[in-house]
């Protein structure tokens, strides 16, 4: 694989900012092959060639180049354009196993309901012996969980049938099938911008071509139906929308009139916080495939989720996905069942929770980061702040060394986009959030002031 130079060129976006342009340079591209936005074993641009597309001088180029080379991100064959590659030792700790002092600013997830989590899986596990005499595999899913998740959808105002639900590993498993099952490379994919990182990932390894369409203060419905006009898909996330918190009005929900299959995003349609749980997209567009997980409304840590289609799409789904596996975990598929036969008693503390952590991010961001703007989030688990300079990812590439996991502006987007942005996700105990947000208003300081990267972004959710 290789990538051109007007390629990078659209990744590094704006990469102007303090210190040397050869250190920014890379910095920059060590922190693109970290987050895989540059895929490891891609050959990187010439130097002439680059140097010409970014306006600066070879020597800028081959010294970034030569730098990269020193700290083992790039291949150094004589004669041969350097490939990406990661140093032996120098991939990041999985979260939990980087020290106490590392707050992990990069996920938006919640810890688990602890009590509640246990009580569901000891119920499972009650009901585990009824499986044994079976082979254990459910290639759409227990018919207790789709019953569960088809109950939860009539609640909402969408009547579905368990038969329209297919239960898969986690919303991004129920995504990658769809992807792999229905479209072809070459196919035109609309997203909103921004939009969830590994949704976008899918689509780019599928050889999907993406046509982004602005969510600035909400949804322009008239653009989404003009760029929708000879599109395979469309990908959106109207329900508390990752990363930017927004949600679809009701007024426009009946009013979206795409020109091609929808697919909609629900992971964080429970975490409705300044409005009413939003009726799904489906209810007004009965084609509409829904994809909804456990992983936002109750913990990361159960990979469990689900699509909601017609009939014939689901069994088509079920028998595609024995080519990577061959159903969901049983116990898991029990537990998840029974929190959302409590979801009613569960999500009220939740949401408390949530818009008290919210409110204490707000304050922070005000006082520590006051020349950041935040925008609107009724709901969900991040809101967008927009930084006055360009300097996302040197941010992210700088904060680890104060102690802070943080996700870029343009990992939520297409061609270097977003890098005056980060997502800041409230989900972190009030503590923690404290000292992440004095570790971020510190690294800002240090990056502002030409301080170099030194530490590797984490993965994100």
């Amino acid at each position: 694989m290789q990538t051109s130079s007007h390629a990078l060129a659209r990744l590094l976006g704006d990469w102007a900012g303090p210190g040397p342009a050869h250190r920014r340079l890379s910095d920059l591209v060590r922190l693109l092959i970290l987050d895989g936005r540059l895929p490891l074993d891609t050959a990187l641009p010439g130097e002439r060639d680059l140097a010409a597309v970014l306006g600066i001088s070879r020597t800028t180029v081959s010294t970034a180049y030569a730098t990269l080379r020193e700290q083992g991100y790039l291949t150094a064959r004589d004669r041969a354009r350097g490939r990406t590659r990661v140093p032996p030792g120098d991939r990041q700790p999985e979260p939990g196993t980087a020290g106490p002092d590392l707050l992990d600013f990069s996920h938006a997830a919640s810890p688990a309901p602890g009590e509640a989590l246990h009580r569901a899986y000891t119920r499972a596990l009650d009901q585990l012996p009824r499986y044994l005499p079976r082979h254990g595999y459910a290639h759409v899913g227990l018919g207790e969980l789709r019953a569960a998740v088809a109950q939860r959808y009539t609640d909402r105002g969408l009547p579905t049938a368990p038969e329209q639900i297919l239960v898969t590993n986690g919303a991004q498993h129920a995504f990658s099938l769809l992807v792999r099952t229905v479209l072809r490379p070459r196919d035109r994919v609309v997203t909103d911008h921004p939009s969830y990182p590994h949704a976008l990932q899918v689509l780019r390894n599928a050889g999907c071509r993406i046509t982004p369409v602005a969510v600035t203060d909400g949804w322009d419905v008239d653009t989404l139906a003009t760029a929708t006009r000879g599109a395979a898909l469309a990908f959106l996330i109207p329900d508390f929308h990752n990363p930017t918190g927004l949600l679809l009005s009701e007024v426009d929900r009946p009013r979206l009139r795409l020109d091609c299959p929808l697919v909609v995003d629900e992971t964080m349609a429970e975490l409705a916080l300044d409005a009413d749980p939003p009726v799904p997209v489906a209810a007004y567009h009965p084609g509409v495939i829904s994809i909804g997980s456990a992983a936002k409304t109750f913990w990361g840590g159960l990979r469990v989720g689900w699509l909601r289609a017609d009939r014939e799409l689901v069994q088509r789904l079920g028998q595609a996905r024995s080519g990577t596996d061959l159903g969901t975990p049983v116990v898991e598929q029990l537990a998840c069942a029974e929190l959302l036969g409590e979801i009613g008693e569960l999500l009220p503390d939740r949401l408390a929770g949530l818009r008290n952590r919210r409110s204490l991010l707000l304050e922070l961001v005000r006082t520590r980061l006051p020349d950041w703007t935040v925008g609107r989030s009724s709901g969900g688990l991040s809101v967008w702040a927009r930084l006055p300079e360009p300097v996302s990812s040197a941010l992210a590439a700088v904060a680890p060394q104060f102690g802070v996991h943080l996700a870029a502006g343009p990992r939520f987007g297409i061609g270097g986009a977003f890098e005056r942005y980060l997502r800041l996700p409230y989900s972190l105990d009030a503590d923690p959030m404290r000292t992440g947000i004095e570790g971020i208003a510190a690294a800002l300081a240090a990056v502002r002031s030409g301080h170099r990267a030194e530490a590797p972004p984490t993965p994100l959710a």
